[in-house]
C-alpha cells in the first residue's frame, strides 16, 4: 500500500503518517506479529522497532476502527449474534460479537460473563447504534430470551444453533490472531485490539467468493482509498 507522498508530517512523530498507517494496515490486514511488520519495514528502508509498531498499532489501530464506523453504510435488519470463551490469564472471558446479514461485524463486547445481564449490556450497545432489528439469530443460550423481550419486542428471535453458520465463521480471524500473540493479556486488550481488527477487516476482507476478479478489484481499491483519507485524519 503506498499512501500519498505529499501527506502533511503527523506532528509529533518521527515517521511519516503514510509509513504509520501503512504499519497498521499490515498488522491488522495480515496475520503478523510486530517483528514482521518491522522487517517489512526495514526491507523498504524505514528502520523502526518492534515496540514502536505495537505502539503505533494500539495508537492509531482505534483512530481507523472509529472511521470504518462513522462511514459504513447502514446495517442490516438481521443480526446474528453468539458468543464464545476466550481464556485470558487462565480465567474464562466471554467474547460477544454480532455480525450483520451480510457478514460484517457490528460489534463485539469482551464480558466476564454469559448471563442475562451481559446478554443486555451488549444488546443495549448494539441497539444504540444500529436502532432495533427485525430478526435477531442466536444460539440456544436462554440468556438472551429476557434481554431481547425487553429491548427489542419487534424482533423476530430464532434461537437455533444451525442458523447461525455466518457468524462461526467470523472467529476464524480472531483465533488466529490469539495464537499469533499467545494469547491476550487482560480483557481491556483484547477488547481494543478486537474492537479495531474486526472494523479493519470489514473493509479489507470482502467475501470474496461472491464477487468477480473486477469487483473484487474495485473494492480494495476502494478500500485503499479510504485508508489513505483516514490516514489524512490522523492526529497525535
Amino acid at each position: 500500500m503506498n499512501a500519498p507522498s505529499d501527506m502533511p508530517r503527523l506532528k509529533g512523530y518521527r515517521f511519516p503518517r503514510q509509513i504509520i498507517a501503512y504499519a497498521v494496515w499490515a498488522y491488522h490486514r495480515f496475520a503478523l506479529s510486530t517483528g514482521d511488520v518491522e522487517d517489512l519495514l526495514a526491507e523498504r528502508g524505514v528502520t523502526v522497532s518492534r515496540e514502536t509498531v505495537r505502539k503505533w498499532v494500539k495508537r492509531f489501530g482505534r483512530h481507523f476502527a472509529h472511521c470504518i464506523k462513522r462511514d459504513r453504510p447502514a446495517a442490516a435488519d438481521k443480526w446474528h449474534l453468539d458468543e464464545v470463551v476466550v481464556p485470558i490469564n487462565g480465567v474464562k472471558i466471554w467474547l460477544w460479537r454480532a455480525v450483520d446479514a451480510n457478514g460484517d461485524v457490528l460489534d463485539i463486547l469482551v464480558q466476564p460473563r454469559r448471563n442475562a445481564r451481559a446478554a443486555k449490556r451488549f444488546l443495549k450497545q448494539l441497539i444504540a447504534r444500529f436502532s432495533r432489528p427485525r430478526v435477531i439469530i442466536t444460539d440456544k443460550l436462554r440468556s438472551y430470551i429476557k434481554p431481547i423481550r425487553q429491548l427489542a419486542p419487534d424482533a423476530d428471535h430464532r434461537a437455533h444453533k444451525g442458523l447461525n453458520n455466518r457468524i462461526e465463521g467470523s472467529y476464524r480471524p480472531t483465533r488466529k490472531r490469539e495464537k499469533l500473540m499467545g494469547r491476550f493479556k487482560s480483557p481491556g486488550q483484547a477488547q481494543r485490539f478486537l474492537s479495531a481488527h474486526d472494523q479493519i477487516n470489514t473493509i479489507f476482507r470482502p467475501r470474496r467468493y461472491r464477487l468477480s476478479a473486477a469487483s473484487y478489484r474495485h473494492v480494495r481499491s476502494d478500500a485503499f482509498d479510504l485508508w489513505r483519507s483516514y490516514a489524512l485524519e490522523m492526529t497525535a
